[in-house]
């Protein structure tokens, strides 16, 4: 009994990363009892795995097999170890052609540089995704082949909110740790780095490559101090209505998954509204005044730093 509970103890701390308590959850939109716990830590990981993929005009299946290799190779964890040379989100293998072990180890660059081996994998898409997920990291000879498929269900479920394609099914305590970047500056300098510099420019805008505080503002639809508004226009994806809100859910749940490192206090959207340190850690309605301007709030995701 003594095994079996220290086995248990140390299977939780694989999943959790060490961290105790998962602190985020994504509930599934169709039914209410399906949820999906995880610690900030994976929940920064998998909103940068998913931005990235959708920064390329990826479909949502290419983001739930990164997801779900993510999950079996690593936990959602960005490893500095494993097998032989294996490092970081998806244990690729420097000596293998993956990069180096500095790039391996920015979660962007191994999102991007497995994004890169799956479209050149022949009709991905209509592959299992155990298949799929193997043939992109066949060149590691993972001694695991069919480990994959196990985690389909929480990775689709995790697309569904990262995507935005579900509205309001990503929430976490938001309990920022002592290490956490924090202010306007680094909320955006965390957008460029997952979805590119595009995410900060209204449709139809000349991107920067190096905007000054000043166009920055008004790139991104006005600062107030601490607060970040984001047009959901921006980037790809963003053509009728149905894109738009689905943008802008994608960027609401990628704030609140980067709420804890970032220490963000309040994201809005849609006339909905998270707050950090709630116990129950759900979005609720801004109230009368932001229903009427439900309509309104969807042109912007509003992303309010702590003091």
């Amino acid at each position: 009994m003594v095994l079996l509970a220290v086995a248990g103890y140390l299977a939780v701390q694989y999943v959790t990363g060490g961290a105790g308590a998962p602190g985020c959850k994504v509930v599934s939109d169709e039914d209410p009892g399906v949820v999906y716990g995880f610690t900030p830590e994976q929940a920064v990981n998998a909103a940068t795995i998913t931005a990235v993929g959708t920064a390329r005009n990826l479909p949502e299946q290419a983001v739930t097999i990164a997801l779900a290799t993510a999950l079996q190779e690593s936990a959602l964890r960005n490893l500095d170890h494993g097998d032989r040379d294996s490092l970081g989100l998806f244990q690729q293998r420097p000596s293998q052609g993956w990069g180096t072990p500095k790039e391996i180890m920015d979660p962007a660059y191994s999102a991007g540089v497995f994004y890169d081996r799956l479209v050149e994998v022949p009709g991905y898409k209509g592959l299992p995704l155990t298949v799929a997920a193997q043939r992109v990291q066949r060149v590691q000879r993972s001694g695991f082949p069919q480990a994959y498929a196990k985690h389909e269900p929480d990775a689709r479920l995790l697309a569904t909110a990262l995507t935005g394609r579900s509205a309001a099914t990503l929430t976490c305590d938001g309990r920022p740790g002592a290490t956490g970047l924090e202010g306007p500056e680094a909320v955006r300098a965390a957008l460029v780095r997952d979805f590119g510099r595009a995410v900060l420019q209204p449709a139809g805008a000349e991107v920067s490559s190096r905007p000054t505080p000043s166009t920055a503002a008004s790139a991104a639809g006005g600062w107030d101090g601490r607060t970040v508004s984001l047009p959901v226009t921006a980037g790809t994806g963003s053509g009728t209505s149905d894109a738009a809100g689905r943008r802008g859910w994608q960027l609401a749940h990628w704030a609140v998954a980067n709420a804890s490192s970032l220490r963000i206090e309040r994201v809005s959207y849609a006339g909905r509204v998270w707050t950090a340190g709630n116990t129950d850690s759900k979005w609720y309605p801004t109230g009368a005044s932001g229903a009427r301007n439900a309509e309104r709030d969807t042109r912007s995701v509003r992303i309010t730093s702590a003091r």
